[in-house]
């Protein structure tokens, strides 16, 4: 953390009080990260300052709340986890009629759509199976990712992206930069706002990817969040969590490894 400690810290006091975000959860070098670049747009340069913008503009509390929301996606992130994740829908869609799966949190839904198209692309995959939840704490996540519409940048190849499907404008239509993805897939999606810290409990999920956010988290809350996670999966189900993140050390008697390379786990 730079600068002013009580500064920082009254404006974390405005945002646990104020908006739907528990910054206690989160490891303060990352809030500190996210706030300072609030601040640089809004041309503030002290902590107490920022607190009255928040204050005062009815504008800034949201868009502080995009800042912090963990929104770093893209489809197929990491493409040989997907290429394990095929072989796990194969073997749950060939083993039960109905398939629950649950990505959280699914930031603009690229990662949820990810599985939809997956699942549809694979003839050994029974895509009729899949009832597909995302949630996230962002409700302007949630309403890019209603939207399924996505544009490319200089440093962003959405084209790229989508190489592991054998046949991508099966699943999406292209424009330009664009990508819009189409009605059949985004019907396999519903898309929630939920907590993973505070929220509703969740049960009976055949597949939860809960990827890239524990780096994020302060240690004191990974495990309340893996529990969360380890409630939500059924016995036999399957957990795939980021490739810089690990299952704490009470958690690991209540998984096996399905591919220990790429963190997907089986729930004993």
């Amino acid at each position: 953390m730079t600068g002013d400690g009580d500064g920082f810290r009254a404006v974390l006091r405005y945002i646990d009080r104020q908006m739907a975000f528990e910054p206690d959860s989160y490891n303060e070098s990352y809030l500190d990260r996210r706030i300072s670049a609030r601040m640089g747009r809004r041309d503030v340069d002290d902590y107490r300052a920022y607190l009255d913008v928040l204050s005062s503009d009815p504008e800034e509390p949201a868009a502080l709340l995009d800042s912090l929301s963990i929104n770093v996606t893209g489809f197929f992130r990491n493409p040989p986890v997907w290429e394990r994740l095929r072989d796990v829908l194969r073997r749950l869609t060939d083993d039960a009629r109905r398939v629950r799966c649950w990505s959280a949190p699914c930031a603009d839904g690229r990662e949820p759509y990810s599985l939809a198209m997956l699942a549809r692309d694979d003839p050994d995959v029974d895509a009729a199976a899949l009832e597909i939840t995302a949630t996230d704490i962002d409700e302007e996540a949630l309403a890019a990712a209603r939207e399924g519409r996505y544009t490319g940048s200089r440093t962003t190849d959405l084209r790229a992206q989508l190489e592991p499907l054998s046949a991508p404008t099966d699943h999406v239509a292209l424009d330009g930069d664009t990508v819009t993805v189409r009605d059949e897939v985004r019907r396999m999606v519903e898309f929630e706002r939920h907590d993973l810290i505070s929220g509703r409990a969740r049960t009976g999920h055949d597949l939860v990817l809960c990827r890239n956010l524990l780096i994020y988290i302060d240690a004191d809350y990974k495990e309340p969040i893996f529990e969360t996670l380890t409630d939500a999966v059924r016995t036999d189900g399957f957990l795939t969590i980021g490739k810089s993140e690990t299952l704490p050390l009470s958690y690991r008697d209540a998984y096996e490894p399905f591919d220990k390379k790429h963190h997907i786990y089986r729930k004993r």
